[in-house]
């Protein structure tokens, strides 16, 4: 397994928090491949997601992966199984359709390795500025493990969601994943000088696996945008992973090159490219199609919900 690099959401740790989900999931480990497999009910019938996986020794491993994923399908009763190989021009099979990405298919990593100015060095200098005076305008960053703590982050989303039409995850998931070892929520916490009024004005859930810090999910109010809340945090996100030696920070998903700009992540990514990192891009999610006639079932089953919803 010496070329595989086990993305956080097909490792054991993942695994764990299917379980306390009550998802059923499978993982399957050798010399060649690796994948972590969480069976889906739908309407139609059963399939298997591989968020970011299968992960390949060689791509030539691929053909072998596919076969073991199609015999687990088939004794699990799956229609088909989703796939997001973390590779870019993977060779897929005829029976594979482009479904919408679930994981992000492009996304924006900095790279921490260095030293302390060399990776200062990347960080946009206004954003360096507004972190180290931001004590002095009453702003605290705190971290929690307390999964009560969630509803912060939930807040800030859904009020986000509204004006952008994003959707947020229940309240329950978000708790489930910060009982999980490798979550940390941050939260930024603002007191008004005159009022002596604190409020949370940013949180961000950050998760630690390997080598890397996943910024998984934020977001600020009025307040905080004011305050310029967002950058504060993620500078101190960078800095924390740093000093715990990690060696990558994925800020985890940006719009396609050329994307509108009223495109939902349009925003985010100017803000994510100002840090001197660089583009990731991966194959995207694909269903490989085992039971054709009950796909086309759910393809339309799934185009219908949406116009009604």
């Amino acid at each position: 397994m010496k070329n595989m690099k086990i993305p956080i959401t097909q490792s054991r740790e993942w695994q764990k928090l299917q379980n306390d989900l009550k998802e059923s999931s499978f993982l399957e480990e050798n010399e060649h491949f690796y994948y972590l497999a969480i069976k889906k009910s739908t309407p139609v019938g059963n399939y298997l997601y591989l968020p970011y996986g299968p992960v390949l020794e060689e791509k030539s491993d691929f053909k072998a992966a596919l076969k073991s994923l199609e015999e687990l399908a088939e004794k699990e009763n799956c229609i088909f199984v989703r796939i997001e190989p973390q590779i870019p021009d993977l060779k897929l099979p005829t029976n594979a359709k482009k479904s919408k990405d679930l994981s992000p298919k492009e996304t924006w990593m900095l790279d921490l390795t260095g030293n302390e100015d060399e990776l200062k060095s990347k960080l946009p200098s206004r954003l360096l500025r507004y972190y180290k005076g931001h004590e002095n305008k009453g702003i605290k960053i705190e971290t929690s493990k307390n999964p009560s703590d969630i509803h912060y982050l939930l807040d800030l989303q859904k009020a986000l969601a509204d004006k952008k039409g994003i959707n947020t995850f229940s309240e329950h998931y978000l708790e489930t994943e910060l009982k999980q070892d490798f979550a940390t929520l941050y939260l930024v916490k603002y007191t008004d000088e005159e009022t002596k009024k604190t409020e949370i004005v940013a949180a961000g859930l950050v998760f630690d696996y390997e080598d890397t810090r996943y910024n998984l999910q934020g977001a600020q109010n009025d307040t905080g945008r004011s305050l310029h809340a967002t950058g504060i945090l993620t500078i101190q996100l960078i800095m924390d992973a740093y000093k715990d030696g990690k060696k990558l920070f994925d800020f985890w998903g940006i719009a396609p090159e050329g994307a509108p700009k009223d495109h939902p992540w349009a925003g985010f990514t100017n803000f994510k490219k100002t840090f001197a990192g660089y583009e990731v891009d991966y194959v995207g999610t694909y269903d490989i199609v085992l039971k054709p006639s009950k796909y086309k079932l759910y393809k339309l089953l799934r185009s219908a919900r949406r116009h009604i919803g």
